[in-house]
């Protein structure tokens, strides 16, 4: 009995040691935290950055700790350390929200434009190291003009307007600079031209079958297997440059805010704002036309059933494009196929965040009880279509690949955009 009662003893006070101890390690990172949040406001960069730092090390989940060290390093153009550590509180704060933790929230928009302020300075440094010497190696000079086509598709502010114009003009037959107006269209990804949008990469989507469905929706439900002929789907979204050259082809009417979407810093983000027969009629120009709702899900998360197009990793800054909660003038959208780990099996970018992706199929609730067991159409008429994906929205359940949602055809929403499908 003696000896029971030592050993409960013993393992109530090696309880409590070991929470003292780790309380005392939080209360040294809460300390550090204070003091790094009090330098940072005094704009003290270099004794906020180290006293957060030094907090971090004792504290690594802290949101906004890694937001401040984020802004401490801005504050010394540290690009590399500030886009990190802006991104781990990105991270964090949405792990958080899944936890449930009472943690503050972070604004994601200020964040977000943030990140891509730091990460288009460290391009615009890197571009400028690159180049330094003068007549730098041809490699080296290509990945410089890569370095300043990718800040400029994330937006520059004037400050980085100038810098970004200044180098431009040292790029050996680099095309003139005076107006980002005169910029000519780059390819997306290395390979989406924008000269002519009924030339943009597709992938192939084998025949066979995949599973389709899941349990944590009743409209989702029943799962079932789902056998699809052969397919290719655009690898991107259809951008707002390609949305203009089909405008100017074809004399349609543009949609509503075009000429906020209609920007320079814009043509490669996703065109959004367009009703279900804007996306149709895209589409059918194009000589393709909207993928049904089963090849959209299959071309998203393969044949394995995965939640989300990377697999069943919950969403991160690094997948997806999401955590906005306004539109911003088309700045919540970011340039399509930014997001290499975000990939579906196939190759597709961008399937989940972004934009919605309108599909072919009419909505009904319950098509899945009754839905052909091969190349499934939707149903035959209907009130409302299908949209797939999500978007730039703080609201993750959007993302996964069989999350179904439903929008007046004629709808224009600042989150709505399409991709084309077409048979082999």
């Amino acid at each position: 009995m003696k000896r029971t009662l030592w050993a409960l003893g013993f393992v109530i006070c090696l309880k409590v040691t070991v929470t003292s101890t780790a309380a005392l390690a939080a209360d040294a990172g809460e300390q550090d935290f204070a003091k790094g949040e009090t330098l940072l406001k005094n704009k003290q960069y270099a004794e906020a950055r180290v006293a957060l730092e030094s907090g971090i090390m004792k504290n690594s989940s802290n949101v906004q700790a890694h937001f401040n060290l984020a802004e401490a390093c801005r504050g010394l153009a540290a690009w590399d350390c500030a886009e990190e550590h802006y991104e781990t509180a990105l991270h964090l704060d949405a792990k958080s929200r899944v936890t449930g933790t009472r943690e503050p929230r972070l604004s994601k928009m200020k964040v977000w434009r943030s990140l891509e302020e730091v990460t288009a300075w460290r391009l615009l440094e890197k571009a400028k190291g690159l180049m330094a010497g003068g007549q730098a190696q041809p490699d080296k000079m290509k990945q410089a003009e890569e370095a300043l086509d990718g800040a400029y598709e994330l937006g520059l502010n004037n400050e980085q307007q100038a810098v970004y114009h200044q180098l431009q003009a040292k790029l050996p037959g680099r095309r003139s600079t005076s107006s980002p107006d005169s910029l000519k269209a780059e390819g997306l990804a290395g390979e989406v031209l924008l000269t002519d949008p009924r030339e943009v990469p597709m992938a192939l989507v084998p025949a066979g079958e995949f599973t389709m469905g899941s349990t944590m929706r009743d409209d989702e439900k029943p799962v079932h297997r789902v056998y699809l002929d052969a397919f290719y789907m655009d690898k991107y979204h259809v951008t707002v440059g390609q949305y203009a050259k089909y405008l100017e082809a074809t004399g349609t009417e543009a949609p509503p805010e075009w000429e906020i979407m209609n920007q320079p810093r814009h043509q490669k983000r996703p065109v959004v704002n367009v009703s279900w027969s804007d996306a149709a009629s895209f589409c059918k120009w194009a000589g393709k036309r909207l993928p049904t709702e089963a090849e959209w899900e299959k071309a998203a998360r393969g044949t394995d059933g995965r939640l989300y197009p990377w697999g069943n990793e919950a969403p991160t800054r690094l997948h997806a494009n999401f955590g906005k909660r306004q539109w911003a003038n088309h700045m919540a959208l970011v340039p399509v196929g930014m997001f290499e780990m975000g990939k579906s099996p196939y190759g597709i970018y961008d399937m989940a965040g972004n934009a919605w992706e309108w599909v072919n199929d009419w909505y009904d609730h319950d098509y899945y009880t009754k839905s052909p067991v091969k190349n499934p159409q939707g149903p035959t008429t209907g009130k409302s279509k299908v949209v797939r994906g999500g978007n730039w929205l703080y609201i993750q359940e959007f993302l996964r690949s069989s999350f179904r949602f439903n929008a007046e055809p004629s709808s224009r929403q600042f989150g709505y955009g399409f991709r084309c499908a077409k048979k082999p």
